[in-house]
């Protein structure tokens, strides 16, 4: 049976809907990065290679680094999938959300633009729903979720480092109340340890970053540089594989 390859960000929605296609029965083969030339890492959640292989290697599955400048993002993906295709890759899963995402349709579009031309199937197993399941079905799974990088006007450089638990999503539950648009602020996610993980990943050095050079939401970006990691093994029962 030919595989797939999950569009890999490190982070909470490429996890699930790798959990997804893995209790689905698809041969998940790879996870599938873009690390930008200019900073040297995924972009926009700022990671360094090093930390997104040892991710890799804690959930035990390849991890394909694919590099490409920020001009050229586009066609070195089509070129990443192309080369999959070659190694038995018949798909590719997408963690993107449609409900609350005002983006979702452009990014549709982006999907098919680089999906179509190279004969790739895609699969969205977390479209047709909202995030507040989505989080919910995060915490109740067991995935280990922290803020990676947050806006510095809405959530701030307090939120860095903060984990996925009842209490944060009640309290975005709220501020999405509040808030006249329904945003609750820019934040993105690392994944630490879950249902797909054999070994725990966990972060032993890292720094707080604010860049000024990117503008998101009229307020800068504070980043979670993460520095060093560590493998952890897990007991029996924390190590219970996904359901196929």
């Amino acid at each position: 049976m030919s595989g797939v390859a999950v569009s890999w960000s490190g982070g909470k929605d490429c996890a699930l809907a790798c959990y997804w296609a893995k209790n689905n029965g698809l041969q998940v083969k790879y996870l599938a990065s873009i690390i930008t030339e200019d900073t040297g890492k995924l972009w926009p959640h700022m990671i360094s290679p090093g930390i997104l292989r040892l991710q890799a290697q804690a959930i035990g599955i390849p991890f394909l680094e694919w590099t490409s400048t920020a001009d050229g993002y586009d066609e070195s993906y089509c070129q990443m999938l192309q080369w999959l295709k070659t190694q038995g890759i018949h798909g590719a899963i997408f963690g993107d959300v449609r409900i609350g995402n005002s983006g979702a349709a452009n990014h549709l579009h982006w999907i098919k633009s680089v999906c179509e031309p190279t004969g790739m199937d895609y699969y969205l197993p977390l479209w047709p729903y909202d995030r507040e399941m989505l989080l919910t079905e995060l915490i109740d799974l067991g995935f280990e979720v922290r803020i990676i990088a947050v806006d510095s006007k809405y959530l701030g450089e307090d939120w860095l480092g903060r984990k996925l638990d009842r209490h944060m999503l009640d309290e975005l539950k709220v501020r999405h109340q509040l808030s006249p648009d329904g945003k609750v602020g820019y934040y993105h996610t690392f994944v630490t340890d879950g249902p797909i993980f054999k070994s725990k990943l966990v972060i032993e050095k890292w720094d707080r970053v604010l860049d000024q050079d990117i503008q998101i939401m009229d307020s800068a970006v504070w980043y979670m540089d993460i520095q060093r990691c560590k493998l952890e093994s897990k007991s029996p029962a924390e190590a219970l594989p996904c359901i196929s």
